[in-house]
């Protein structure tokens, strides 16, 4: 052994050969944090120092290759500024350089994920080798940053500016023959052969049959473009990029921008370009959000594995009651991920329509090539239509969908239990309906919790699971379990009201009512809304949710809040509900609706909606948009901080993630918690008491003027 680290080491082979080979002990991937960083750069020298070395062949130990940079250690380099950023960069920038710089050739077995910087090492290496299994990637953009170690340097240089500059606005994984095709990679092999493979092409270099000398004075030297052409390449990309990304994420664009600069730069003055680029954006508030929001689901992902392993059995058939849109969705996502389910209705047109909800959903995945007419075939057979309960005393598990009326669920829920076996667990998908009063119709409560999808459930990750008064930790454990294995984001949640995410979103609806009462036209404020990061305002989002769904919530909240959530006046989705007005489902609700040339519902001004508003509403007139973001998410922010403070949810990560993940919150704000503390507890407080006459919704919680008093923020 010629180097031994405890993350990298480097072995003597035949032949003159070398092995630097990454394997960090204890850990399932290999990742570069500061400690690999030494070791790399003494691993480095390592080589330098053998005498008779020919060249190096560089592999992982693991499964994957390198998955990039540690994120837990972004936050403290972000926080001691730009200078301490770049130094941060140098570390590694000066590894890959000197790997770049060796007097031997160095070759890459890339055997897995090649992410960020283990992409940007292999782009260092003289000649990449691909496992057909291997997927890389830089995917910085995700949170708000560029390619740190060499990204914007080496990729144009390599693969042609269109190429990085897609590979890195996107930051999307590449398969290894996209990455062939685009010349990021040399050559692709099957698993099995790729030491072999790897071996081979180093020793074609080190007999003189590859010419590495050429290839690295193209990655060193300046861009081969000429003027017209870089002028072409640079604004063309910074157009369309610009256009795709929005001026909320401006990573993306700063990246094509940091390889402009660099175009006619050497290695040492286009990383500089580079650092200085991403320095600069690790200071902004949209990569402090987007890397909060990647450590934020490293912890829900985290304790729903924790509540996994506590599972005593695995879930190994379900049943969904109810079939239709919501029941069918269910059932399609639970069949594509392996785990059969009967789906029970009382009526063949349910059945029907929940298998036609399947059909149609995995149909769309056969035409966009995502699947195969015979693997749709598959799925389909693992979904059991049926009219009885026959066979459900085998059910491991059971979702109760049926429709959100308390009595339906109780007679339905008392039904199902005495066709279960005792150990079986039953899952209400109520959205707002308390767990506890539900748990009142059966005979064993503790097995019986909550599990809330939001629609349409193929595409919205969250799962809200719910424990009620009696319900077990073995519930709660399979319920996650299951949640788990259908691919879904699972947060656990204390029963209440709407529980967690309708019970504040409810509050930003009241909101939304309120400005209406006081005159804001509704199209101003989903203007406004929209342009703040929310995928839609919330009148569109009414009509979307359901205005006749929104009214029952309303009902749900109100009785359960009466002095925060109750009406005072007639708020804009009764007058609305009145009408008849529910939304995109029958084509009327704030807007009128009419299917596109792709049988999409779009959206139209109808001016019936004022008609119908105007007794209802004090005379139009114009609001800032100051005051209509803040008349909006102050209630959010306030029933947040008491569901926070109340033990609704247990930390402030997985209340940002469960709107991120159920109601699209803006990433770039990090959630309702990351965006006060962006703004500051006490200027949040502040901006609340302006509008406290308006209710309880815009009075800060005791908790919020604790943090506020104390300089404090909801992230440590």
């Amino acid at each position: 052994m010629v180097y031994q680290g405890k993350s990298v080491a480097v072995r003597a082979l035949d032949n003159g050969v070398a092995e630097l080979c990454f394997d960090a002990q204890g850990e399932s991937v290999n990742k570069f944090d500061v400690a690999t960083v030494n070791e790399l750069s003494e691993a480095i020298s390592a080589l330098e120092a053998m005498p008779d070395l020919r060249g190096v062949l560089a592999t992982s130990g693991k499964s994957v290759f390198i998955v990039g940079a540690d994120i837990t250690e972004f936050g403290g380099v972000f926080g001691a500024g730009p200078d301490a950023v770049i130094a941060h960069l140098s570390k590694n920038n000066e590894n890959n350089n000197r790997l770049e710089d060796l007097k031997v050739p160095v070759v890459v077995a890339i055997n897995g994920f090649a992410l960020g910087g283990g992409l940007e090492f292999c782009l260092a290496c003289d000649y990449r080798i691909a496992s057909s299994a291997a997927k890389i990637g830089l995917p910085e953009t995700k949170l708000g940053l560029i390619p740190g170690w060499g990204g914007t340097v080496r990729l144009p240089r390599i693969a042609g500016v269109d190429t990085a500059a897609e590979w890195i606005a996107t930051g999307k994984d590449q398969r290894a023959d996209a990455a062939l095709t685009a010349g990021v990679v040399d050559a692709v092999v099957e698993p099995e052969l790729l030491r072999e493979a790897g071996l081979h092409a180093l020793e074609q270099c080190m007999n003189g049959s590859f010419d590495i000398r050429t290839r690295r004075a193209r990655k060193t030297g300046a861009m081969l473009l000429n003027d017209t052409e870089a002028l072409m390449a640079f604004e063309t990309a910074k157009s369309f990029i610009g256009a795709q990304a929005g001026r909320n994420y401006p990573a993306p664009v700063a990246a094509v921008k940091a390889m402009q600069k660099a175009a006619k730069a050497d290695r040492a003055g286009a990383l500089a370009a580079e650092a200085e680029a991403f320095a600069k954006l690790a200071q902004g508030s949209a990569a402090q959000a987007l890397v909060g929001l990647f450590l934020s689901d490293q912890l829900i992902a985290k304790k729903a594995k924790q509540w996994e392993k506590k599972a005593d059995k695995k879930i190994a058939r379900a049943s969904v009651l109810g079939a239709g849109i919501m029941g069918g969705g269910i059932a399609y996502q639970s069949a594509l991920k392996g785990t059969p389910i009967k789906m029970k209705d009382i009526a063949q047109a349910g059945i029907d329509l929940g298998l036609s909800e399947a059909s149609k959903l995995l149909t769309k995945q056969v035409e966009r090539g995502r699947m195969k007419p015979a693997q749709m075939a598959e799925v389909l057979t693992r979904i059991e239509p049926c009219l009885s309960y026959q066979g459900f005393d085998a059910v491991d598990m059971v979702v109760e969908a049926v429709v959100e009326n308390p009595k339906v669920k109780h007679a339905v829920l008392a039904e199902v239990e005495q066709s279960l076996g005792d150990d079986a667990v039953i899952a209400s998908n109520t959205s707002t309906i308390s767990i506890s009063y539900l748990a009142q119709a059966l005979k064993r409560p503790e097995n019986f919790c909550g599990m809330h999808f939001f629609n349409p459930v193929h595409a919205m990750p969250l799962v809200e699971v719910i424990r009620g008064e009696k319900t077990s930790d073995k519930a709660i454990a399979r319920t996650v379990a299951y949640a788990n294995a259908m691919g879904k984001k699972a947060v656990v949640v204390n029963d209440c009201p709407g529980f967690l995410v309708n019970r504040v979103l409810f509050p930003y609806f009241a909101g939304f009512s309120m400005l209406l009462r006081d005159g804001a036209d509704f199209q101003q404020v989903d203007r406004v809304m929209q342009a703040w990061g929310w995928p839609m305002g919330p009148a569109y989002l009414l009509d979307v949710v359901g205005i006749d769904t929104a009214a029952h919530c309303e009902a749900v909240m109100a009785e359960g809040f009466p002095t925060r959530m109750g009406k005072t006046f007639k708020a804009c989705t009764d007058v609305m509900y009145e009408a008849g007005r529910y939304g995109q489902k029958n084509s009327l609700g704030f807007y009128r609706y009419e299917a596109d040339k792709k049988g999409k519902p779009a959206k139209l001004v109808d001016d019936k909606t004022y008609q119908l508003l105007k007794p209802h509403c004090a005379e139009t007139k114009e609001f800032s948009d100051e005051e209509i973001i803040a008349r909006m998410m102050v209630p959010m922010v306030t029933e947040m901080a008491r569901c926070l403070e109340e033990g609704v949810v247990e930390t402030a990560a997985e209340a940002d993630m469960s709107l991120i993940y159920g109601l699209g919150f803006p990433p770039f704000r990090g959630g309702v918690f990351r965006w006060v503390d962006s703004l500051g507890v006490e200027a949040v407080v502040a901006m609340a008491k302006q509008y406290q006459a308006l209710g309880e919704l815009y009075q800060p919680t005791d908790g919020m003027l604790a943090l506020a008093k104390a300089n404090k923020t909801y992230y440590a």
